[in-house]
């Protein structure tokens, strides 16, 4: 290369004798596949775990969450404060004038010339001059220090100065001691587990960690306290597996999407930002607002029209929550509703039930997995004509409970398994074939019991009153051409039972809706009833089970009412959503918004849909103040005179104001309100947690729910 830069095209010698061949040198091993994304570091989620969550109330998002004050503060107008902070200033600037000049003695003097002696008072005298003018700046701060108290100098500081400029402080990202850190899994250091605790130590380090990780092993280690797992077992495999150790059966480690802001660390999943809103109490407005197992638990209802964002904006958040919790080995869920509703990818779930279409690789058990004949026709009873039921306790579902048992027990008894769709039909309907068959074989048994029972049933055959012609038409809405291949009982499909729920599965069941709407709230209302039937007896519950019905129409019976009430105390919550509540009946409206903890009222609601939130959210004492203006009359000339020119420069009489201030009971939230004040994209709910701690009625912005 030349001095100016450029290459000598002639070159050298050297560079012209052609070097003897040898070995071609092989290129280092990359650290990672051709076109892969570079491996993180682990910062992120190291930043993320160690982000303190702060004890909050009901549906706070605790992430990053920084406490506000629970009443707000006192803000004073900004014309008023800048004007009582000027007049503060000129008021100083005159007592200073006053004293510089003279103009009040010279007393304020008397203390300078106590504490220095005679000598400093020399002229030209260096510590004369200094003393002096420090005595004059200290007592110029004395008066501006007192008026600036008088005039809030500090207030319009923080409002107007550089503290308003500066964004919120950042979070401190200094690593936490190592007894305080999150990232060094302490707890199993305490339980010997050292090794464990060093292997998933460095695979957070390294990138190789993710939230969904961290809250399966997490899970894991809770059942090794709690002694279903043993020790030695979760230490191999944390040592063998690192992040990976304990893994769900499906394989995953994180779902194929994500459009929601989750936090595995509180369980919590962000459904948007309590709006800035005086109705809303101080320290809710602006924190984010989120929901978890410990409110799910409380089951919640969303009502609100077609279009509000009851699925976008509600469901898919909390069933993606859901699934993640599921991964995590926290919560089994089962997701109801149409076919290409926005209940995420088919990916997302373990087991995907597609009612009425001939590719489904799974059935829906139509007896609930259950082998006792008393308790699969409570079930299907409930599923058939609970909706027909009266809300009050009566004896029409008993009766159906009693028909289906009188014949479901006498067909298990001889065919060892319960009576398909078309046979139960014909079995409901009295065909003298089947009930003839069903005689003969319990005959030859012996079973004189339940012989009994088919007598019984005979008998009640056309009787006015019969429930079973009943159950025998909605049976046939089960029993069409489109559902041929569904419901087998005789083992040659793969039937899914909600008995299945003591696991992590994620359930997804797709109702057919054209043509088959009465079809599909059969089946929502088998699903809700077999749910209820089977968390009540699950052997752990530690492991939360939801049910979400997307669509909740024609589900809301009495029997149904009675089973989301008993769900709290079996770890287990219902998500409903409506379109407005006149798709439940009249009399059951108030016990069901009653039963549930977390009720939520979207933006749209007819009038009559917010009586009913107004009323079960109830009223609350507020202070009103009532302002009144009174004309004040002058006596005097120069009064009147006055006041013409007020009246001039105003435009308005001079009046005097009057103001009382009196504590009245009012609606939270009128149903005026409600149907008129509800801003689109917007909801309204409220809380309540398994411990019994309620969010008051909450105005929510479901369209930031990443902020």
């Amino acid at each position: 290369m030349d001095s100016d830069g450029t290459h000598d095209a002639r070159g050298t010698h050297a560079d012209r004798v052609p070097r003897p061949a040898g070995p071609p040198r092989v290129p280092p091993r990359p650290a990672q596949a051709p076109g892969g994304p570079p491996r993180p570091d682990g910062s992120a989620f190291l930043s993320w775990l160690r982000t303190p969550r702060p004890e909050a109330a009901p549906g706070v998002w605790r992430f990053g969450h920084r406490p506000r004050p629970e009443v707000e503060p006192e803000r004073i107008p900004a014309r008023q404060l800048l004007s009582g902070a000027f007049i503060a200033f000129l008021v100083g600037y005159l007592i200073w004038s006053l004293l510089w000049n003279g103009y009040l003695g010279g007393w304020w003097l008397l203390p300078l010339y106590a504490m220095i002696p005679d000598s400093w008072a020399q002229p030209h005298s260096f510590g004369s001059v200094v003393v002096v003018y420090a005595y004059y700046v200290a007592v110029a701060l004395g008066i501006m220090i007192g008026v600036g108290r008088l005039g809030r100098w500090g207030e319009v500081w923080r409002r107007y100065g550089p503290p308003a400029w500066r964004r919120a402080a950042p979070v401190d990202t200094r690593p936490p001691v190592p007894e305080e850190d999150p990232a060094q899994w302490n707890a199993l250091r305490a339980a010997g587990a050292a090794d464990a605790a060093d292997r998933l130590g460095s695979d957070a380090r390294a990138g190789l960690m993710r939230d969904v990780d961290h809250a399966r092993i997490t899970r894991a280690w809770q059942g090794v306290r709690s002694g279903r797992h043993s020790l030695a077992t979760f230490t191999g495999a944390v040592l063998q597996e690192g992040a990976a150790a304990c893994l769900h059966p499906s394989g995953d480690r994180d779902l194929p999407g994500r459009l929601a802001r989750h936090d595995l660390v509180t369980g919590q999943v962000r459904l948007g930002t309590t709006a800035d809103d005086a109705r809303n109490p101080y320290a809710y407005r602006g924190t984010g607002m989120a929901l978890g197992p410990e409110l799910l638990g409380t089951s919640l209802l969303a009502v609100g029209p077609a279009g509000s964002g009851k699925t976008g904006c509600v469901v898919w958040p909390l069933v993606e929550s859901l699934c993640l919790h599921a991964l995590a080995g926290r919560a089994a869920v089962v997701v109801v509703g149409a076919a290409g509703a926005g209940l995420g990818p088919v990916d997302a779930y373990d087991v995907v039930v597609r009612v009425g279409h001939p590719e489904s690789v799974y059935d829906l058990d139509l007896y609930g997995g259950t082998t006792d004949p008393d308790e699969a026709a409570a079930v299907l009873a409930e599923a058939l004509v609970g909706d027909l039921a009266d809300p009050h306790p009566s004896g029409e579902s008993r009766r159906s409970t009693t028909v289906l048992a009188q014949l479901l027990g006498p067909y298990r008894a001889v065919h060892g398994r319960f009576p398909s769709v078309p046979e139960l039909r014909q079995l409901l309907d009295g065909a003298p074939g089947p009930l003839g068959a069903l005689r003969k074989a319990l005959t030859e048994d012996g079973q004189e019991s339940l012989l009994r029972e088919l007598d019984a049933r005979e008998r009640q055959l056309g009787q006015p009153g019969d429930v079973g012609g009943v159950l025998a038409d909605r049976v046939a809405l089960l029993d069409r051409p489109a559902f041929a291949g569904f419901f087998d009982t005789s083992g040659q499909t793969r039937p899914f039972s909600l008995r299945a729920l003591d696991h992590p599965v994620r359930v997804r069941i797709d109702l057919p809706q054209r043509g088959h709407a009465d079809a599909s709230r059969i089946l929502s209302r088998l699903v809700l009833a077999q749910f209820a039937a089977s968390v009540a007896v699950r052997e752990d519950r530690s492991l939360f089970a939801c049910l979400v019905l997307d669509d909740a129409t024609g589900v809301v019976t009495p029997e149904a009412v009675r089973g989301i009430q008993r769900l709290r105390s079996a770890n287990a919550g219902v998500v409903m959503t409506l379109r407005t509540l006149d798709d439940a009946p009249r009399p059951l409206r108030s016990p069901l918004l009653g039963a549930i903890g977390c009720r939520v009222a979207l933006s749209g609601l007819t009038p009559w849909d917010g009586q009913d939130f107004a009323e079960v959210w109830g009223k609350e004492w507020i202070e009103a103040r009532d302002v009144t203006d009174r004309q004040i009359i002058a006596e005097t000339p120069a009064g009147k005179a006055v006041h013409m020119l007020r009246r001039v420069i105003t435009g308005n009489a001079p009046t005097a104001r009057a103001v009382t201030v009196r504590q009245v009971e009012r609606e939270r939230w009128s149903a005026s309100e409600l149907a008129h004040a509800v801003p689109p994209g917007h909801a309204v709910l409220s809380l309540t947690s398994v411990r019994g701690e309620h969010a008051p009625p909450l105005l929510v912005d479901l369209r930031n729910s990443g902020a």
